[in-house]
């Protein structure tokens, strides 16, 4: 099956319906566009446990200093 849409202001774009029914995407989920020799694909983005992220956020600090920051800047 091949669709199309057509890129409107502000380079938005209408993901047609079958898209959005063959990833299981709808309104508010996040994709995610992947770039490869073979092209551009879309997937529906894995869900985020928001709570868990920014209770984990507060056990990052022993990372956050000047010497963390200068020893793996190159990574």
């Amino acid at each position: 099956m091949q669709t199309s849409s057509q890129l409107m202001h502000h380079n938005q774009a209408i993901i047609p319906e079958p898209v959005l029914d063959a990833l299981k995407i709808r309104e508010g989920d996040a994709i995610v566009f992947e770039i490869d020799q073979a092209g551009v694909h879309l997937r529906k983005a894995p869900s985020i446990d928001q709570a868990f992220t920014q209770a984990l956020q507060g056990t990052l600090s022993e990372w956050d200093s000047v010497a963390d920051d200068e020893a793996y800047a190159d990574l």
